[in-house]
């Protein structure tokens, strides 16, 4: 099938921050979120964004909103993902995923670890819900960055094989690997 036929892509960006949710400050890991893809993919995309506090339930249900009912093949959430009693992310990610990919957490703290050594504390971690892949980002936008310039070589091919949207990227800039059999 050509590409030019195929639907818009659709990327849920969820921010998870009680102070951002409350408006005590701007949220910038959405936004650096939302920069980053727009350099990356060279393929159609529709962003559906979401800021909402660090509470478990409302985590879930916004997941499985953006998988479920936007119909997102790639969620990317920022924040919760620390050490603190309110860093709930990778938990709620857990809940509503079938299956969990910890390569992607171990690569991007791995790339963390050259810039900060208290990367070893982040709990990042990805997971597949029905056609969506879930990434959880740290909240910090230049972390953001590195995390995704790590793993987002692998993620249109991941997509794939789930039945998700087709994503082609800029190689200038992130270069997707698909096997040679999958490339359209």
């Amino acid at each position: 099938m050509n590409c030019k036929h195929k639907p818009v892509a659709r990327i849920g960006i969820l921010t998870i921050s009680d102070r951002a949710s409350s408006g005590v400050y701007e949220d910038r890991g959405g936004p650096a979120i939302h920069a980053w893809l727009t350099r990356a993919l060279s393929s159609p995309w529709q962003a559906v964004a979401r800021v909402i506090p660090d509470e478990q339930p409302q985590i879930e249900d916004a997941l499985r909103e953006l998988s479920d009912s936007e119909g997102c093949s790639l969620i990317v959430t920022t924040g919760g993902t620390g050490p603190a009693l309110r860093d709930v992310t990778p938990e709620a990610t857990e809940a509503v995923c079938t299956k969990m990919l910890p390569g992607f957490g171990e690569l991007m703290r791995s790339a963390s670890l050259k810039f900060v050594p208290t990367a070893i504390l982040s709990r990042q971690t990805a997971g597949i819900r029905g056609k969506s892949l879930i990434i959880n980002l740290p909240g910090k936008p230049s972390a953001i960055d590195d995390c995704l310039q790590a793993v987002f070589p692998a993620v249109p091919y991941c997509i794939d094989l789930i039945e998700g949207a087709w994503l082609e990227t800029d190689a200038q800039f992130c270069a997707a690997f698909r096997p040679a059999h999958a490339k359209k």
